[in-house]
């Protein structure tokens, strides 16, 4: 009898398969009657609908639904204390806020006859006692910890409580839109009052074409506020739900939001909240499924009972197979839940987590003492361990009574682990087991370099059973999880590097590689172009090397050549078979240890540290490494194999290789450079010093879908070039600068066009072969730029004043345009140039900036004035300074004589508007310092308009500078 876990029930998460609805209606759709819809299929779904406006209602209702959910009926006392002392304590920050929802979520109070009583917030052990309703149009008036007047689209109520916030934008409008009005909610509003709002675990956003979700984390850094971590949700085939519609029958079904609030969600041991994405949880459901399947039906001690999960690197396996530990422990025939790591996967992160969920699940001590106390406990439900201490633990052990309990071992990042006597000492050994891989890149026949088919595990399926999930790279990188790469291949000799490996025995073929001229270019050419390809030192790099060997003369070459011009350190071991420390530096030759204490003496000197190549030291060295490495601290570290696998560094981009990498190496390798940082960095840097095309192509191939390899490598800089010459000649012959644009068709056109201008020139900024190869004049481009910024004010205009919805099908392409543009830095060194030679074209170049950049325009006023006195100045950027604060008030003085303006209070608004960045218009703002005006008068609204508008301005042009 089969148990088929791939055919989902219709309680699982995630649906197995998703088909969208059909789109009857093709009418114009508001954003008030997108809401409506939602809500109505909100409703259908069984939320119940809710006319709360206001914090006082809210909190009836809090009382109402906590009251239903507990059984119990607070007296106003109880209710009072409890409320204050648990649900809205003033000194509460949302990180309490979020821990109370996730882990201690049951308080118990003192009731007025001296008794206690459990109060729970949420029920997480049956998800459907919890009371699902739905309230929109709440408001939040400017009061002193509320910055401004906020009304809020809609929100999902657990038990009362604000857990869902979704924001919503009309059809047409960019979704991120969305994005940035929760944002400002948090900043303005959400902590106002009782701080209910601060509730709130999962935001949603929608412009009803496009739905993504993402966690009110409460650790705001540069990346993880970014617009780039919402997700999107998917069906179990990983094809993305995007329509509101579709996302609400599927996301907000009672039970998978339940689920997702209850068991999804991580709150991590940097106080950070994390919610699970939908393959995520697709293969955590379908491990625990497997097991209890293998366990009704006595399967376990098979491969029957196992499987591996095929989640591409980069895609979050830790934090899934977390997850699926902890849930996997809490199931009653478990006894213990073994959560498997190669050492050097044994981080500090990892320990964290794990130590957070049960205090002494993970230690990192190299003895097997501590693994044995704890497989010895019953009282240990889950341990994280090394493959090498359970491999010593079997050995030592012949006989021990764990052998024959229930136990699921996980294995993370089962690519690496030892398919052969490992493996094989492990299913011998216990009894009971159910066993799971994780993997990024799996072992197939085609790339297990195992000749010897016969051998009982070489391959990932051989090993662990049948795949459960995949979520392959090309579905990362279509979701936008991790960037895709861009590979450049350099030929470093006159015969190819393949006729050399063809002709040459394995020493001499090491020796042409290793030649000292070799060696000398590449490390010239790798300083030379450094700080393009880390984008001015944004992000750092890895050179792997292919030897011990080779790695020493790289870095020897790297401190002959770069000085301390860049920060370089190296790290390396010997491996034998010492499962003990699979970083050992004890069979090291003398010359390699010699080289590796010189490196490690320059990082000490370089870092204030003190390390060396004794082995507990040299652990310490290798975290230490670790974490500057993370930190952007070191420029380029050289490797041999070590971090080439599962290391994770969102400010890394760049790998340069001089090594043959194939298959699941190859990718793996290739991975530690794709993770999402910030909108500057588009992809991962692939510099190949050897011929690797083949390799790649095949490893591409295998590890993606159908045809992944345009999506997952960017491709070369000519296939490009000449889009971008098409689109430039299309620009020239359509609308040549000479020629007025005309018509509201033809400034769509163009602003279309030129928009794709912007974004294929973004991409190919990043290829040096560009520089020079623009085939438009600076000058002329600076043109086209002025009359793309002329239409985008234009239109501005027009919606700022409710004229028209005229902007429906126009996407602008700014963020492109000032990712590469010009600040008031290079205006004032241009400014410094002209001066001293008096060169006519250099103030046409600073007149042609200013009206093309979208940051200098509305300081171009500024800039010809400053200009037209540029011989009366001694010391440019004192004068400019000066100027400008003159200027500046000049400017507001004439604001608050022409519009009759109340001084005090528009000083202190103006001041407010430029620490926030812009202005204020809701509320009582504007009219406080307004003169006093008639109720009925009709220039009332166009007097306050216009103030507006003259501020906005104001704002505009002295921010920054």
């Amino acid at each position: 009898m089969s148990c088929n876990i791939i055919a989902e029930s219709n309680k699982d998460t995630v649906i197995a398969e998703y088909t969208p609805e059909p789109r009857n209606s093709t009418a114009f759709q508001t954003e008030a009657e997108l809401e409506r819809e939602f809500i109505r299929l909100l409703c259908e779904q069984g939320y119940n609908y809710l006319q709360i406006h206001s914090e006082k209602d809210l909190l009836i209702n809090l009382r109402a639904q906590l009251e239903k959910l507990n059984h119990y009926k607070f007296s106003d006392s109880e209710w009072d204390n409890f409320f204050k002392s648990v649900i809205s304590s003033q000194t509460d920050s949302k990180t309490a806020k979020t821990e109370r929802i996730q882990e201690n979520f049951i308080h118990a109070i003192k009731r007025d006859d001296g008794t206690t009583q459990n109060i729970m917030l949420i029920n997480k052990e049956n998800i459907h006692e919890n009371i699902l309703q739905v309230i929109n149009q709440y408001s939040v008036s400017k009061t002193e910890d509320a910055k401004n007047s906020n009304r809020y689209d809609v929100t999902i109520l657990v038990n009362g409580l604000p857990l869902v916030h979704i924001e919503l934008k009309r059809r047409g409008v960019a979704i991120r839109e969305a994005f940035n009005q929760i944002d400002r909610y948090k900043r303005e509003s959400f902590g106002a009052g009782y701080k209910l709002f601060d509730y709130v675990q999962i935001f949603v956003i929608s412009n009803g074409t496009d739905t993504k979700y993402y966690a009110n984390t409460t650790r705001f850094d540069k990346s993880h506020s970014s617009f780039d971590f919402t997700s999107y949700w998917a069906d179990a085939g990983n094809k993305n739900i995007h329509d509101l519609i579709d996302f609400t029958k599927t996301f907000f079904a009672r039970h998978t939001i339940l689920n997702v609030l209850t068991k999804y969600c991580v709150f991590t041991s940097e106080q950070k909240l994390m919610v699970m994405r939908p393959y995520q949880i697709t293969a955590t459901e379908r491990i625990i499924n497997k097991i209890k399947c293998a366990n009704n039906y006595k399967r376990y001690g098979t491969i029957k009972a196992g499987g591996y999960i095929w989640h591409t690197t980069g895609s979050g396996k830790t934090l899934t197979s977390f997850k699926t530990a902890i849930i996997a422990a809490n199931l009653d025939f478990i006894d213990k839940v073994l959560f498997v790591v190669d050492r050097k996967d044994l981080d500090t992160q990892t320990m964290n987590e794990y130590n957070k969920y049960k205090e002494g699940a993970a230690n990192s001590n190299s003895s097997t003492r501590i693994l044995q106390a704890q497989l010895s406990d019953s009282s240990a439900k889950i341990i994280i361990t090394t493959i090498q201490k359970l491999a010593i633990f079997i050995r030592k052990n012949k006989s021990h009574s764990v052998y024959n309990k229930h136990v699921v071992i996980i294995f993370d990042e089962c690519h690496r682990s030892q398919f052969g006597d490992m493996h094989r000492a492990i299913i011998k050994t216990f009894k009971n087991y159910y066993i799971f891989g994780f993997t990024g890149t799996p072992i197939f026949a085609e790339n297990s370099g195992n000749n010897n088919k016969a051998a009982p595990f070489f391959t990932t399926d051989l090993t662990f059973g049948d795949k459960i999930h995949a979520y392959t790279i090309l579905n990362a990188i279509q979701d936008k999880n991790v960037l895709p790469f861009r590979v450049y291949y350099y030929s470093t000799m006159h015969k190819k590097e393949n006729i050399i490996d063809e002709l040459v025995h394995d020493i001499d073929r090491e020796k042409a590689y290793n030649a000292p001229e070799r060696i000398s270019q590449i490390v010239k050419y790798v300083i030379e172009h450094f700080n393009e390809q880390t984008r001015h030192r944004e992000f750092n790099s890895i050179f792997a090397a292919s030897s011990i060997n080779a790695a020493m003369l790289y870095y020897n070459e790297f401190k002959k050549q770069a000085g301390t011009n860049l920060k370089v350190a190296i790290i390396y071991s010997y491996s034998v078979n010492n499962e003990e420390n699979s970083e050992s530096t004890a069979e090291l030759d003398n010359e390699q240890r010699e080289l590796l204490e010189t490196a490690i003496k320059d990082y000490n000197s370089m870092f204030s540290t003190n390390y060396d190549t004794s082995s507990e030291k040299f652990q310490n060295y290798y975290k230490d490494v670790s974490m500057r490495t993370k930190n952007r601290e070191i420029d380029i570290l050289i490797v041999v194999n070590m971090f080439l696998t599962g290391f994770d560094a969102q400010k890394l981009n760049t790998l340069w290789v001089d090594k043959n990498l194939k298959m699941h190496g190859l990718i793996q390798a290739f991975s530690r450079t794709n993770r999402i940082y910030n909108e500057r960095k588009h992809h991962g840097n692939i510099i190949c010093f050897r011929n690797l095309q083949n390799q790649v192509d095949e490893a591409i191939k295998q590890f993606g879908n159908d045809d992944p390899k345009n999506i997952i490598i960017i491709r070369e800089f000519e296939y490009y070039h000449k889009q971008y010459s098409n689109m430039i000649q299309e620009l020239i012959n359509k609308f040549p600068l000479e020629s007025e644009i005309m018509g509201e068709s033809n400034e769509k056109n163009f602003i279309a066009l030129f928009g794709a201008v912007l974004k294929m020139q973004n991409l190919l900024s990043s290829f040096e072969e560009f520089s020079g190869q623009e085939i438009i004049s600076t000058r002329d481009f600076q043109d086209y730029q002025s009359k793309y910024l002329d239409l985008r004010d234009k239109y501005k205009r027009i919606i700022d004043n409710d004229e028209a919805d005229i902007n429906n099908d126009i996407v602008f392409e700014i963020e492109l345009l000032t990712q590469v543009d010009i600040n008031i830095d290079y205006i004032l060194m241009l400014a410094g140039k002209y001066k001293n030679d008096g060169d006519k074209e250099i103030l046409i170049t600073i007149q042609k900036t200013a009206a093309s950049s979208p940051e200098l325009r509305s300081k171009r006023e500024l800039i010809e004035i400053f200009m037209s006195r540029i011989n009366d100045y001694q010391d440019i950027i004192t004068e400019w300074r000066e100027f400008v604060r003159r200027q500046r008030e000049k400017d507001l003085i004439d604001i608050i004589k022409r519009e009759n303006l109340n001084p005090d209070k528009v000083r202190k608004f103006i001041k407010e508007s430029f620490k926030a960045g812009y202005i204020k218009t809701t509320g009582t703002y504007i009219r406080d310092f307004m003169p006093p005006v008639n109720l009925f008068d009709k220039n009332r609204e166009s007097k306050k308009a216009r103030i507006i508008q003259e501020l906005r301005g104001y704002l505009e042009k002295y921010s920054g500078i």
